[in-house]
C-alpha cells in the first residue's frame, strides 16, 4: 500500500489547509505517478500569449496578383507583447502550439479570387478560403508549431481584381490568436 506524505516548507510561517466541499457524495482524488507541479485556476502557468491585431488604416490598396502582407497596426489586446504593430507579425516567447483565425475583407473591380494565408517565417503555411466576386471577405485558420524564440507569424493576402484593397476596421480584418498548448 501506498503511503501519503504531506510536507511543509521549513521556512514558510503559513498554514496550509486541505478542505472537502459540502458534500454527501463520496469522491476520489487520484493523483498521477509522476512529479510536477498541480495547476490551479488562478494559476500563471496555465496563461500563454493571445492577440487580437486588426487593421485600423481603412481602406489599403495592394498590389495585383500577387501576395502582399496584411497591414494589422492595431490591437484590441495583446497579453504578452508578441505582436509587432511596425512589422505586422506575432512572435511569441513561449514555444508551443497556437490557433490563429484571421480575416481579410477585400474588394476591387472586376474580382476574380481572392484568397488569405498565414506564412510562418516568410513562408506560406496554411491557406485559407478562395473566394469567389460574390463574397467580401477571405478566411484563414489553422494550429502552428512556434519555437518560442525566432518563429513568426504574419497575414497575407493574394487578390485578382482591377484596383484590389483589403478593408480596415477591428471587425473586417484582423489576425488574432492564442497558445493552445505548450510544447
Amino acid at each position: 500500500m501506498s503511503k501519503v506524505a504531506i510536507v511543509g516548507n521549513p521556512s514558510g510561517t503559513g498554514v496550509f489547509t486541505i478542505q472537502s466541499p459540502n458534500t454527501s457524495t463520496d469522491r476520489t482524488l487520484t493523483l498521477p505517478d509522476e512529479t510536477g507541479t498541480i495547476i490551479s485556476s488562478t494559476s500563471n502557468q496555465i496563461a500563454g500569449p493571445a492577440f487580437h491585431a486588426y487593421n485600423n488604416s481603412g481602406d489599403t490598396s495592394i498590389s495585383v496578383n500577387s501576395f502582399s502582407k496584411v497591414t494589422l497596426d492595431a490591437e484590441s489586446y495583446d497579453t504578452n507583447n508578441c505582436f509587432d504593430t511596425s512589422n505586422y507579425r506575432f512572435t511569441p516567447n513561449v514555444a508551443g502550439y497556437y490557433q490563429f483565425t484571421s480575416r481579410v475583407s477585400v474588394g476591387g473591380s472586376s474580382m476574380s479570387r481572392a484568397l488569405g494565408t498565414l506564412a510562418k517565417n516568410g513562408t506560406m503555411f496554411i491557406y485559407g478560403n478562395d473566394i469567389p466576386t460574390n463574397i467580401y471577405g477571405t478566411v484563414c485558420n489553422g494550429l502552428i508549431y512556434l519555437n518560442g524564440t525566432t518563429d513568426y507569424v504574419e497575414l497575407y493576402i493574394y487578390i485578382t481584381a482591377s484596383s484590389p484593397i483589403f478593408g480596415g476596421g477591428i471587425g473586417n480584418t484582423f489576425l488574432q490568436g492564442f497558445l493552445a498548448r505548450a510544447a
